[in-house]
């Protein structure tokens, strides 16, 4: 990340109380790398300017070992976007991505948020998947995201990034039940959209009331 702070603009970023989450913005996501999101360079720049108005930003970064349960590639026989059962529940299966210390799970190259003050870093238990950046898919296991938070008086979170229907909208989701007022950023994400997964995020956000705004909103 480059060390220059980007100009700030003024916003509802400025109240104290509020914090931007990006959500994995990572070069595994990326075009032409190994779980690439459509589009998913095109929220890199949008997000520096977002961060630029927010006092408050939290970074996340997906941290999988070798032989993450995740991987189809730990699962003889299994393709990548096959459903399995685990003791947590249902699980897709990725391709191997986000490897810990290498260069796919590494900051988009272009990102400038050097005044972030937390980088978040979550599936890195090797039995437990993890989307949401509050807890692990066993939906138990605490990132300590939620305390942090709140230990800092922050009640309102903004959320962009990588993937609006898997860790974003998890995310989300999270954030509501815990009581913070949760906006999701639309135009600054982007889905891949598997098996309807985009739909069925929307409706999860829905149901605990997150409401969706676009980057002209806050940038206005």
């Amino acid at each position: 990340m480059a060390l220059s702070k980007p100009t700030a603009v003024p916003g509802p970023g400025a109240d104290p109380r509020a914090a931007l989450i990006l959500v994995d913005l990572q070069v595994d996501f990326l075009p032409g790398g190994a779980l690439a999101v459509p589009g998913g360079h095109e929220v890199v720049p949008l997000a520096n300017r977002l961060a630029a108005g927010f006092r408050n930003v939290v970074l996340t970064q997906d941290w999988h070992p070798q032989g993450h349960i995740s991987f189809a590639s730990t699962h003889p026989g299994r393709a990548i976007y096959d459903m399995i059962d685990l003791a947590y529940g249902p699980q897709i299966l990725w391709p191997d991505h986000c490897l810990q210390g290498t260069p796919g799970a590494g900051f988009a190259p272009g990102l400038e948020v050097p005044h972030a003050q937390l980088v978040v870093r979550k599936g890195h238990h090797k039995g437990i998947d993890s989307y949401s950046t509050f807890y692990e898919a066993d939906r138990t296991t605490p990132t300590g995201l939620a305390g942090y938070l709140r230990e800092r008086g922050i009640d309102t979170v903004y959320l962009a990034g990588l993937a609006l229907d898997f860790c974003v909208s998890w995310s989300a989701v999270d954030a509501a039940r815990h009581g913070f007022t949760t906006y999701v950023i639309e135009d600054a994400c982007r889905s891949i959209d598997v098996d309807g997964s985009l739909a069925a995020a929307l409706a999860d956000m829905d149901r605990v009331a997150v409401r969706r705004l676009a980057a002209a909103d806050l940038l206005a």
